[in-house]
């Protein structure tokens, strides 16, 4: 029987790639997504077939990290052998505007699940799996580069904070009840499915607008904040892996390259032939109140236990998401023009 797998944020871009990668693996998948008035399922519009059990391809279900009752019904009732918590208020300078949200959906909806899952397992003598998706901010202000499984926390966000209650939650859950739980400490991951408010994305969009003349100016912040940038259809290959070891660990996944935010401004900008000094502009609301200067990280234990290495290098994330954003902005220009 194909395996199961429940994904929390599958809307997300790391859910739409993770969901793609399962699918094709033969898993049976399915995604969790939060009720609104406007039903954001761009990224996985191409893998869903409904909300009936038994659909094919990707089956979606109504639900949120803020209610465990919830979270412990659609476990119930998918039967999942694998589960990824992808969802969070992902956005850093947003968790300082909404620090107390931030942390119930990052930490404590991290919990819920932790529990809801624990529950089931012990009551059904099951033994699902969960990943936990961590993040390099949890490091915050480096003392150590580059970071690695034991480089201590210090986290700089509401955002980073919650992050490492969760990390902690998960190491306690494995530890107390056995429960076979893997944090992957994921540097910054990019790809054309970005989310528009990402510096990443906002510079590649914005770009491929000014060079169509559908944009005058680009704002940004700190442009020497340094990061590891990768490719996220290649972190969600080391998710999965996680969790096919005979043993669950933590595990850094990076490219061990670091690049500071002007020289992926630089990047994108000269592939398009625009000088970026012309167009930018630096906005003092896209500081954050305290900063997180340098992050690299040393993938060597995902390298020499998972068999896991990145296979899209910088320059060519960047050409990946300038190209993609050229191609959105010729459609809204025709659909302007029309």
């Amino acid at each position: 029987m194909a395996k199961v797998a429940l994904i929390t944020g599958v809307t997300g871009q790391d859910g739409s790639y993770l969901a793609e990668l399962l699918l094709t693996k033969g898993y049976e998948v399915h995604g969790i997504v939060r009720r609104t008035s406007s039903f954001a399922t761009g990224r996985i519009d191409h893998l869903r077939k409904g909300f009936t059990p038994g659909s094919d391809g990707l089956q979606l279900h109504y639900g949120d990290l803020g209610d465990g009752t919830g979270l412990r019904r659609i476990i119930e009732q998918v039967r999942p052998d694998e589960v990824y918590n992808l969802a969070a208020q992902s956005h850093v300078r947003i968790s300082f505007d909404q620090p107390e949200y931030t942390a119930d959906v990052v930490g404590l909806g991290a919990l819920r699940l932790l529990e809801a899952l624990r529950d089931h397992n012990h009551r059904h003598g099951r033994s699902a799996r969960l990943y936990q998706a961590g993040s390099s901010e949890m490091f915050g202000k480096v003392t150590e580069i580059p970071q690695c499984e034991t480089t201590r926390f210090h986290p700089r966000s509401p955002y980073a904070c919650a992050k490492v209650y969760a990390h902690e939650q998960t190491v306690n859950y494995r530890e107390a009840y056995g429960l076979f739980a893997c944090n992957g400490i994921l540097f910054n991951h990019e790809s054309p499915r970005r989310g528009e408010n990402f510096v990443t994305r906002k510079i590649t969009r914005s770009a491929g607008r000014i060079k169509l003349g559908l944009q005058d100016k680009l704002a940004l912040g700190n442009l020497d904040a340094k990061r590891d940038w990768g490719f996220a259809g290649d972190y969600v290959e080391a998710m999965w892996m996680m969790l096919q070891q005979e043993q669950p660990d933590d595990y850094v996944i990076a490219t061990g390259e670091t690049h500071s935010v002007q020289e992926f401004l630089e990047l994108v900008f000269d592939r398009l032939g625009l000088d970026w000094k012309k167009y930018l502009e630096i906005d003092p609301r896209f500081f954050r109140p305290s900063e997180v200067d340098i992050l690299i990280g040393d993938a060597g234990k995902a390298r020499r236990v998972l068999g896991w290495a990145p296979k899209v290098n910088f320059s060519q994330l960047t050409a990946m998401m300038v190209d993609a954003d050229l191609e959105l902005a010729q459609r809204e220009r025709k659909s302007r023009e029309a």
